[in-house]
């Protein structure tokens, strides 16, 4: 469990194809210093299991599953990355409840600048717009980010100049694909509502 609250700003080192997934090689030397084998570590929002550590480095094992189901596969070495460290019972919860399991890809479709924030819209997966409200959290590339506006296919959030400056959404242009997970007690209340009726 996260909190989409982003730790560091890492960079991805290496990433060896095999038949069936991969295995990575991620530099962050703040969520390295303390990680040991099995610990789960949020790379852009997708829950990864630490395999390895060496120095400022972590190497995690990604299944095809994970490339098919997000949008790691368009990375290359020297990428910027979201990183965060699972949250613990004393962690303060600045975000959401994030469970680093994405549900789909976006599509940044427009960034608009502003006097010191930025709003972006981003098409959402078909069968997802159920689940974004606004004033809503939603998690976008492993950041904890407030909806601020909904459209049938779309959604839009403002990126203040701290989220701008320490996470990758800084970086990202339109056409950019985004990890994207949505609030998961929608998601079980539409599980429970289902079963009642």
């Amino acid at each position: 469990m996260f909190t989409g609250i982003v730790e560091e700003l890492g960079e991805l080192v290496r990433l060896d194809w095999h038949g069936d997934g991969g295995v990575a090689t991620l530099r962050g030397p703040l969520v390295a210093s303390d990680a040991r084998l099995g610990d789960s570590i949020a790379v852009n929002g997708v829950c990864l299991t630490v395999v390895e550590v060496a120095g400022e480095t972590f190497t995690v094992d990604v299944m095809k599953e994970t490339f098919d189901r997000t949008a790691l596969g368009t990375l290359a070495p020297g990428d910027p990355i979201n990183l965060e460290r699972a949250a613990t019972l004393g962690t303060r919860l600045g975000g959401h409840l994030v469970q680093g399991h994405i549900d789909g890809v976006g599509r940044i479709v427009s960034r608009t600048p502003g006097e010191r924030w930025e709003d972006i819209s981003i098409e959402l997966p078909p069968g997802l717009s159920r689940y974004v409200v606004e004033k809503g959290s939603i998690t976008v590339d492993g950041v904890s980010l407030t909806v601020v506006a909904v459209a049938d296919s779309s959604f839009a959030v403002s990126l203040i100049p701290t989220t701008m400056a320490l996470t990758t959404l800084g970086r990202k242009g339109v056409g950019d694909l985004v990890n994207l997970e949505v609030d998961v007690i929608g998601k079980y209340v539409e599980k429970l509502l289902a079963v009642r009726r």
